[in-house]
């Protein structure tokens, strides 16, 4: 909700000592995002949810005024973050607001394009509602490319110009999510350019993403109206963008981790840091649960070396102004609202009282504030949809060749987005197609789960080095069909099987035995359960991923962004092998004409 003129005139009143205070907060250090000061003995007066005063407050307290003693500790700015998935925590809003407020953020601009993926509008409308009743403030991005493409994959919904531009108007909706079709922008997609359109109208902010390293490319994209971006893995990019006017959005997530290789563009490039800022994307459970939320991305750039306000600002204030909201958050100063950590050690970034609106949300380890509930409709729990089981069979990839074949091989690598188009001689044994143990190369395939239509494309990949069983997942971005992967064609059609009888979510199985499973029965991607126990199953999927072979980290991270079509270079998606870098399918077998 914006501040209306009614608070601001009670702030004007209780400034000007006409009125008292509802809240003083005194004995703190105040983190000034403004200056990049450290002030001391400063109170800070809250009336009607925002700051009204920073000064000597004692004359603003009246017998109704609430005290608070930080006991000296620093206070800065609730944390903000601009870019986040809340479906790749495997939680609710609920859930995830939950974990988030008690590390220390109180802000996010989430970007529902997962579930939109899955049931459309409907879907985001569900999630933005949800977020409109707890303490966490929950802005929504509305998702751009839903599907991510148009030619190269199926997903369970689309959304077109005026789904945007109706989604636009809804309240506390702050722009357009990530526009990863950054092809169909530079040259010109009628759909692409209306929704951008719809968004610079609204006078909302159109947030990218553009992992290509094409300098033309990028220049064409900056000039359609996007105006950041948070897949940038190098300094090099990453210069190039921030001198042609991007915001900059660097990310640490759970598996794709960027602080580390950008912060030198602060540090030692010393570019200014007004159009950077620190977002997490996508986030797990364990994360959440052992490192912490933005608080985490915070600490690891103050570890990069990156000064420690300045590693505040990068995720309050930067986030306020890129998305216009300047006028209410980001800061303490008056007219903000009254969203403060106290934290004791900078360095740790871990808050003991979190405070949103004025009021107390979290303190002595625990919530002082009522989550309301939010029940999602059957329809959302009914998502994963196969004409009839799958067998083996359906895992055989029949080629003409006599005794072997030379294909296309997707490669992947632990903790990067980014895949390699790679390829391989395999085997022909009775007009199949066989896979290498030796050489790491198993084979993968994604389902239609939305239509019913049982289509089912088969490939090879190449990276997660299992050994045994099988792995399947109906978190597969970003159209989430339904994927499988495995060395035993009997575990792949089994895994699948068990994912369609549960509603969706991760499973390993061997020898048609479940090892772990996270059921994800709201969309296929979200959990009705509480974090402790998601982060529970995530951790015993995590040690059997494992027990099959593959020790990277957080594998099922990587294996949920193969059939990704908008990340360079080799995808999977119900359609087939998706090129990347042509932007179209091509044939699993290399055949010499």
């Amino acid at each position: 909700m914006p501040i209306t003129m009614e608070q601001r005139k009670l702030l004007a009143a209780t400034a000007l000592g006409k009125r008292n205070a509802d809240t003083v907060i005194s004995n703190g250090t105040l983190i000034n995002v403004h200056s990049k000061e450290r002030v001391n003995g400063k109170d800070i007066a809250i009336t009607a949810g925002c700051i009204a005063y920073i000064g000597d407050c004692k004359h603003l307290i009246g017998q109704e005024t609430n005290t608070i003693d930080a006991n000296g500790s620093f206070i800065t700015p609730g944390l903000i973050d601009g870019h986040m998935h809340v479906e790749s925590t495997m939680l609710t809003v609920t859930e995830f607001a939950k974990a988030a407020i008690k590390q220390g953020t109180t802000t996010v601009f989430m970007d529902p394009h997962e579930i939109a993926n899955v049931f459309g509008l409907e879907g985001v409308k569900w999630m933005h509602e949800e977020g409109q009743n707890l303490p966490l403030r929950v802005y929504t991005t509305v998702p751009s490319c839903v599907p991510a493409t148009d030619n190269l994959e199926d997903a369970g919904a689309e959304l077109i110009p005026s789904d945007i531009e109706a989604a636009l108007s809804w309240e506390n909706v702050a722009g357009l999510g990530e526009v990863m079709n950054f092809p169909g922008v530079v040259h010109g997609d009628d759909k692409m350019i209306q929704e951008i359109e719809a968004t610079m109208k609204a006078g909302k902010t159109v947030t990218g993403h553009i992992p290509a390293e094409d300098s033309a490319m990028l220049q064409a994209y900056v000039s359609s109206g996007v105006t950041s971006c948070h897949e940038t893995v190098t300094r090099e990019q990453a210069l190039e963008k921030l001198r042609l006017g991007m915001h900059l959005m660097i990310r640490e997530g759970s598996a794709w981790q960027d602080v580390k290789q950008l912060a030198p563009v602060i540090t030692e490039d010393h570019m200014p840091t007004e159009n950077i800022s620190l977002i997490t994307d996508d986030v797990y459970p364990q994360t959440l649960t052992n490192q912490g939320h933005l608080n985490h991305v915070v600490r690891k750039a103050i570890q990069q070396g990156i000064d420690p306000i300045t590693a505040i600002q990068l995720a309050t204030i930067n986030i306020a102004n890129y998305f216009h909201y300047e006028d209410s958050l980001g800061s303490i100063a008056p007219g903000k609202y009254a969203d403060l950590l106290f934290i004791e050690d900078l360095n740790e970034m871990n808050p003991s009282t979190v405070l949103i609106g004025g009021d107390i949300v979290y303190s002595d380890q625990q919530y002082q504030v009522a989550f309301s509930n939010y029940s999602y409709p059957e329809k959302a729990k009914q998502s994963v949809h196969l004409p009839q089981p799958l067998t083996a069979d359906d895992f055989f990839i029949k080629s003409d060749q006599e005794e072997k074949t030379e294909v296309h091989v997707i490669e992947v690598f632990e903790n990067n987005a980014r895949t390699r188009k790679s390829s391989a001689q395999l085997k022909v044994d009775n007009d199949f197609i066989k896979a290498d143990l030796k050489r790491d190369i198993i084979k993968l395939s994604c389902i239609d789960r939305h239509h019913g239509s049982g289509q089912i494309s088969n490939a090879f990949v190449q990276g997660f080095n299992i050994k045994r069983g099988a792995v399947a997942s109906t978190v597969a971005h970003d159209s989430h069909n339904l994927l499988v992967m495995g060395v035993n064609e009997e575990d792949m059609a089994f895994a699948a099987n068990t994912l369609k009888e549960h509603g969706g979510g991760m499973i390993v199985v061997e020898n048609q035995e479940i090892l772990a499973e996270v059921p994800l029965s709201i969309a296929g991607l979200m959990s009705d359960q509480p974090l402790e126990s998601v982060a529970s199953q995530v951790e015993k999927l995590e040690i059997a991923w494992n027990d099959l072979g593959c020790k990277m980290n957080a594998p099922f991270m990587t294996f949920s962004l193969i059939a990704l079509p908008v990340i360079p270079s080799l995808r999977i998606t119900n359609r087939g092998l998706a090129d990347v870098d042509s932007f179209e399918l091509i044939d699993l077998e290399i055949k010499n004409l």
